[in-house]
């Protein structure tokens, strides 16, 4: 897919437009574009101009600049922009915290032209004095040089899975091959991956590799062999391919999709019971006589433990949760009931309702929640309570129409940097549903950001809070937060936490979510969706809630909609009772006291 390289030109077009002191709505225009091209679920190289224009944001004028990437590889406009840029600034542009307008003033106020000289700079203390340059302007700067570093050689993956199931695609279709998955850390469900794994099996593997690195994603082969072969793709991602013997392939799946620390764990355990684990079976010594191996299960099978999904393997304890008959029933996209954060154009998505409406349908839902930004995030083009109440009309009309599928009134409400919402209390006492969440005060100190999150848990409106750590892989870090007092307040007030989908975010992260599971609390798996294509994200959000040790009980939108709107009247409900009972005054009668606590 083409995608991913139009949207980092598209990004790319707006940083120079930015330097170059463009108007703030065709930069603007122009990241609109690359979000809303990144998360379209079909090839741009296989779209007409038509199908182009339909990609919300895509004018002709961006879809020819899509088709002419396509045909040659380059745009001119963005050749032409990149040969006025002096060396050095876009590169040093793309540091978090950073930007454009920062590194054109480095490069035109100290003569820095990259990012090895800026870090150099920064560590000597070199850099305050220059214009809007202060000491924690340096710390910002390493920190952001830090991060970038961090993600050098790793791929969202987003970025990986697609391309992986599109190689798995055309030699299903070409080559002469059986069975075949992929392995590594994509199996896994890591939020970034190094490289792609894939295994098969052939009659004839000479053949195999042959197709695989002369196809149209290939531009440099690594290695090619009988039976492996390494390539680089068009976007920078390594793929290996391993052609194996049938009666090897569970064993090379299981070895190959590691972790690391998760096999040696069944090694040693294997030696013990008399049994030799590798890539190429299950063997039992002496004399190396096969056992097992052509399927997964058998490696599982043969150290007397249940089959261990992919996801949990990690050696974080899932071995002993297994040899104790204590492994989670982990949580499956097709238990997902509905979708409770999702934007239209009414504020910064790009449908209306009712396309929105017919999308969720057809992903076979129940319910979703329509959750619009309110008015403090003006960036956003949030709603005011008057717009609230037009969307909200529109809503119940809608829904008058609909059979076995619900439009949820929602909101997703700015947490001020003093910790209240942006609308009134009476207002959202009004909607189906409220999220919450932290979108500026990024920098604020760890006491000051928990108790904004703390405040808008005891809200009596707020059901869920969204992206709770704040984090974007690869751009910014989670903000400093008392992860253990929110999740304690969460499961006293019922509030749940979301697991967002966003391949961007998948905020709450896999090790979050297992210390929340153990506080009680539960959670909300969502899209973030901003456009129609977005729904394909669930997947993302489920793998990393599975990850996390997460069970379908545990994820109130895997309720149907009946139950669903219980617990989330039930939370508002616990709210009101623990309200009455803080407030009841010290005199009141033990009896009366207690009664109002059960």
């Amino acid at each position: 897919m083409k995608n991913q390289q139009v949207a980092k030109i598209f990004n790319e077009l707006a940083q120079l437009l930015e330097l170059q002191g463009e108007s703030i709505f065709r930069i603007r225009a122009y990241r609109r574009a690359a979000q809303n091209i990144d998360g379209f679920s079909k090839d741009v190289a296989a779209c007409s101009e038509e199908e182009l224009m339909q990609i919300p944001g895509i004018g002709k004028d961006l879809a020819g600049k899509i088709r002419e990437y396509c045909e040659t590889g380059r745009i001119a406009k963005h050749q032409e922009l990149i040969k006025t840029m002096p060396s050095g600034v876009l590169e040093m542009s793309r540091i978090p915290g950073v930007g454009p307008k920062t590194a054109k003033m480095l490069y035109d106020k100290a003569n820095i032209k990259s990012i090895d000289e800026l870090e150099a700079l920064a560590r000597s203390g070199r850099l305050a004095g220059l214009r809007g340059i202060q000491k924690k302007t340096e710390e910002n700067i390493l920190k952001g040089i830090e991060q970038l570093n961090r993600g050098t050689g790793r791929h969202l993956i987003s970025r990986v899975v697609p391309l992986a199931e599109d190689i798995m695609r055309r030699l299903k279709e070409k080559a002469p091959i059986g069975r075949i998955a992929v392995a590594g850390s994509i199996r896994r469900w890591k939020e970034t991956i190094g490289d792609a794994d894939i295994l098969t099996t052939s009659a004839d593997p000479e053949r195999v590799m042959e197709l695989f690195v002369q196809m149209p994603h290939v531009i440099r082969i690594l290695a090619k062999g009988p039976t492996k072969s390494s390539v680089i793709t068009d976007n920078g991602i390594q793929v290996d391919l391993r052609v194996v013997e049938e009666g090897s392939f569970g064993a090379a799946l299981q070895y190959f999709t590691g972790s690391k620390e998760h096999n040696i764990r069944l090694r040693e355990m294997a030696v013990k019971a008399g049994l030799k684990i590798n890539e190429y079976g299950v063997f039992r010594l002496p004399g190396d006589g096969q056992i097992g191996g052509e399927n997964e299960e058998d490696v599982y099978r043969a150290l007397h433990l249940p089959y261990i999904p992919p996801e949990l393997r990690e050696d974080t304890g899932e071995i002993d949760a297994a040899l104790a008959g204590a492994l989670p029933q982990l949580i499956e996209l097709d238990e997902i009931k509905g979708d409770l954060h999702v934007h239209t154009k009414w504020s910064d998505g790009r449908h209306d309702l009712e396309t929105i409406a017919t999308a969720a349908r057809k992903k076979g839902y129940e319910y979703i929640a329509i959750t619009d930004h309110t008015r403090g995030l003006g960036v956003a083009h949030g709603l005011d309570e008057a717009r609230f109440q037009e969307q909200a009309a529109l809503i119940d009309g809608l829904n008058r129409t609909l059979v076995g599928f619900r439009l949820l009134k929602g909101a997703e409400v700015d947490i001020r940097a003093d910790g209240n919402l942006d609308v009134s209390d009476e207002f959202l006492a009004g909607l189906d549903i409220v999220i919450a969440s932290i979108h500026s005060g990024f920098k604020q100190s760890r006491e000051q950001i928990t108790k904004r999150i703390l405040s808008a848990i005891r809200h009596p409106a707020v059901n869920m809070i969204a992206h709770p750590t704040g984090r974007l892989i690869g751009e910014r870090d989670a903000y400093d937060l008392d992860l253990d007092a929110v999740f304690a307040e969460a499961a006293k007030y019922g509030v749940a936490m979301e697991v967002n989908a966003y391949p961007e975010r998948l905020d709450l992260n896999d090790g979050n979510l297992r210390r929340a599971k153990e506080f009680g609390v539960q959670f909300m798996v969502n899209t973030d969706t901003h456009i129609t294509s977005h729904f394909d994200f669930m997947g993302y959000g489920v793998s990393t809630a599975r990850r996390g040790w997460v069970e379908k009980k545990d994820v109130l939108n895997a309720l149907p909609y009946e139950k669903f709107m219980e617990r989330l009247r039930t939370c508002r409900e616990r709210k009101a009772s623990i309200a009455e009972a803080t407030s009841l005054p010290q005199t009141a009668p033990r009896t009366q006291r207690r009664k109002i606590k059960t």
